[in-house]
């Protein structure tokens, strides 16, 4: 079952914070980049080097397969949509 919200980038990111897990498959769009993968893991907030949360991914694609860490502090004005999907549903958070 698809399920689509809309929320604000905070609401989006503490969402991510709170309902996302360790093997999940996240898609965010930003920008003009397209990122669909798994959780990997997630690294907190850095007040002493300015990093945000950040999310790791294992991109799958088939020219594209390695992994990235995205934080949310620079995608902050650029991001557009996330697709959070598991085994049990799937929820597209359009940002405001």
């Amino acid at each position: 079952m698809i399920e689509e919200v809309e929320m604000t980038f905070d609401e989006a990111l503490e969402y991510v914070k709170t309902n996302v897990e360790v093997g999940d498959i996240l898609e965010i769009s930003y920008n003009r980049i397209f990122a669909p993968g798994e959780v990997l893991g997630f690294t907190e907030e850095d007040d002493m080097t300015g990093e945000g949360f950040r999310v790791g991914l294992q991109l799958n694609g088939k020219i594209l397969n390695q992994c990235v860490e995205i934080d949310f502090n620079e995608i902050v004005d650029d991001l557009i949509e996330m697709r959070h999907i598991t085994d049990d549903k799937e929820l597209v958070i359009e940002v405001l």
